[in-house]
């Protein structure tokens, strides 16, 4: 009896293990994708950190600890570019999210050729971000754009000089090419948001007597700040960590003044080839984006659990 009903036991445990495993198995190709083309590489660029990569160094290689954490410590090049990155990314975002935001209002209101105008809100954000960069450098070049030359009637220059050129104007010109390429963004997302809030409760508002403000605060905002906040927690990581701009429309000048942590990562491992010294950077700055991002992603679930 024990030997006969041995295989009767076996099989439903057999089943059992089958029955738990298949998620996995039908997982299992994109976790290997993942794995190999996301976790792989960040944990090779982990370890650069901690070891000296040098590649016009035959020798380099080993292990050498905090030693580079050490020498970015002192490094008073990389604390400049953090506090362009500051500037550069909390400009950038603020000015997207309103300006995106009022686009975004203004499509919720129905109106001939609304369909057009979504079409060429989006338009910016299909244009390759190298294009973008080399065709603002253009229009801040006085020989050939007319930007320097309508600052300069409007009396915000006192000459129609390149703006890039200039230490102390110089950072705007990436973030105005910035703004304009990330507009879109923001003014799709808040605009989706903004068609799912029930017509009804604009109705009810209307009827007690609330006007265009206090229904924007009373029931446009508190609907859309779940959305406000994740769009802003990506768009802060995004921009963190987009030198693009910057190097087609500056390099990161004149004199660093628009040198960012990205831009700097970028120069150390592509122009330095010193790789080990780039990763150190680029660990620094993951550890302070997963900061942001935890404080970002407590504040929307606080809201979410208001609501």
């Amino acid at each position: 009896m024990t030997i006969a009903a041995h295989p009767q036991a076996v099989r439903p445990l057999k089943k059992r293990i089958a029955d738990a495993s298949e998620p996995y198995l039908y997982s299992a190709p994109a976790l290997i994708l993942i794995v190999t083309v996301m976790l792989v590489p960040l944990a090779l660029g982990i370890s650069y950190a901690f070891r000296d990569i040098q590649l016009l160094n035959p020798f380099s290689g080993g292990f050498i600890g905090l030693d580079h954490f050490r020498a970015l410590s002192e490094d008073q090049a990389f604390f400049r570019a953090l506090r362009n990155t500051l500037w550069w990314t909390g400009a950038s975002v603020f000015l997207q999210f309103i300006l995106g935001l009022i686009l975004a209002l203004l499509l919720d209101k129905p109106f001939a050729g609304r369909g057009i105008a979504q079409a060429l809100v989006f338009l910016p954000w299909a244009v390759p971000s190298f294009l973008a960069g080399l065709n603002w450098a253009w229009l801040f070049n006085p020989v050939i754009g007319p930007l320097p030359h309508w600052m300069y009637a409007l009396g915000i220059v006192d000459a129609p000089n390149n703006i890039l050129s200039d230490p102390h104007l110089a950072m705007w010109g990436p973030i105005v090419a910035n703004v304009w390429w990330g507009i879109p963004f923001f003014a799709i997302t808040l605009l989706a948001a903004l068609q799912a809030i029930p017509r009804d409760l604009y109705e009810a508002a209307s009827i007690d007597g609330a006007g265009p403000v206090q229904r924007f605060l009373s029931i446009t905002l508190p609907f859309l700040a779940p959305t406000i906040a994740i769009t802003i927690l990506l768009r802060t990581v995004w921009i963190s960590n987009f030198a693009d701009l910057i190097v087609v429309m500056t390099n990161g000048g004149p004199a660093d003044r628009t040198q960012i942590v990205a831009s700097y990562i970028f120069t150390q491992a592509f122009k330095r080839l010193d790789f080990g010294y780039a990763s150190a950077i680029a660990l620094v700055l993951l550890v302070l984006l997963l900061a942001y991002s935890m404080l970002i992603v407590l504040l929307r679930q606080t809201l979410l659990n208001k609501g």
